[in-house]
């Protein structure tokens, strides 16, 4: 938007210049009269200093236009009209003259006020409009951190309900069915002798092993606890294996053996990156192979995936940034890593070359904080 400034006149409000320019407005259309035809007809004067009068009406003022026009009618009863260089009274047909321009001035003037009081107002009227938008401009800003936070907020309550919930079912339910299988074991053998009742048996044996083991595969998928105990790098190395298995899709972890841990929420954030990349893939991307590369160059996380699928269109890629309600998905994990202070970006033309997500998270006081999350995950 135009700033307000841009109607201002072209000399300031001090009004010492005005006065100033105004003065030297009026000499200098004195001279160029005089520079025409010495001694000039004063009607061509009376021409020249009306555009002198009408310079400093609209742009100085009405104080410096009534100067110029004083000293106009002084310069030409002195230089201009006969007898020369004398101040005496004009004839009448110089009267006539003096008249004319008199009141030609006078509307130029009037004019020249009328428009410096509309350039005013409008001046005015621009500088409220621009204070309106900054302000709601603040309140747009503000509105749109309160829902990052709340957002952010949102993402963090999820992790944790879903860490007491696979804590649950792995350190109650998990025992308990642990328990139930032992003794039907032991029933099992002290009733060998009765076929039928034995392989009953046998058979509740069988689905309560098979139900603890659904149990720890949702606790473990739920929040795996190899994330909080062993570190990011465990805990892919598990998920990728049981991912593999169960989809057929070849996956590649191109990770350094020593990488050191994160902070907890960086570790939750890129575990839960590579698991929704990997369902989109295994979903949509029709690809046989993924390569995750995790790196961590100065400063930052960088995380790469990459499959060789027939890719996302462009108006279905500009849908998962953009669209829908956040905490869903890719743009729930844009979010999550928005708050952490990384991006997240995809790349793909949807003409089967494949898709590249690639996420770069910063890293602070990382020695620091794996202390704090081993001390937590001990104490748990």
């Amino acid at each position: 938007m135009r700033s307000a400034h841009g109607f201002s006149p072209p000399i300031s409000n001090n009004a010492p210049r005005q006065y100033a320019a105004s003065l030297a407005a009026t000499l200098f259309a004195l001279l160029v009269a005089a520079a025409i035809t010495p001694p000039a007809d004063a009607y061509v004067v009376y021409l020249v200093l009306s555009a002198a009068v009408a310079f400093s009406a609209f742009s100085c003022g009405i104080g410096p236009s009534v100067l110029a026009l004083v000293v106009g009618l002084f310069g030409v009863c002195y230089w201009f009209l006969n007898p020369f260089h004398s101040l005496s009274i004009p004839d009448r047909t110089q009267s006539l003259g003096i008249f004319a321009f008199l009141l030609l001035a006078g509307f130029i003037v009037t004019i020249g006020a009328r428009s410096r009081r509309n350039l005013q107002a409008l001046r005015e009227s621009q500088e409220d409009l621009e204070a309106r938008l900054r302000e709601r401009t603040a309140e747009l800003d503000t509105a749109n951190q309160g829902l990052g936070n709340l957002t952010a907020r949102l993402l963090q309550l999820q992790d944790e309900e879903r860490r007491r919930i696979a804590r649950e079912l792995h350190d109650s339910a998990g025992q308990s069915l642990s328990a139930l299988a032992m003794n039907l074991s032991s029933l099992g053998a002290d009733i060998e002798r009765l076929t039928k009742s034995a392989s009953v048996v046998s058979d509740s044996v069988a689905l309560v092993k098979d139900m603890t083991r659904d149990i720890r595969t949702i606790s473990y998928l739920l929040h795996p606890p190899l994330l909080d105990e062993a570190g990011l790098a465990s805990a892919l190395r598990w998920y990728i294996q049981g991912f593999t298995e169960r989809s057929g899709i070849k996956v590649d972890l191109e990770m350094p053996d020593d990488f050191e841990r994160l902070p907890r929420d960086l570790e939750t954030a890129i575990f839960r990156l590579v698991q929704e990349c990997l369902t989109n893939i295994h979903r949509h991307s029709e690809s046989p192979i993924a390569t995750i590369s995790i790196a961590r160059p100065d400063g930052e996380v960088r995380v790469e995936i990459e499959d060789q699928g027939k890719g996302i269109p462009p108006e279905k890629k500009l849908e998962l940034l953009t669209a829908g309600a956040p905490g869903v998905g890719i743009r729930g994990l844009r979010e999550r890593l928005r708050q952490l202070g990384g991006t997240l970006e995809i790349g793909s033309d949807g003409n089967g070359g494949g898709t590249l997500v690639v996420a770069r998270l910063p890293v602070a006081n990382a020695r620091t904080n794996i202390v704090a999350v081993a001390g937590e995950a001990a104490a748990n």
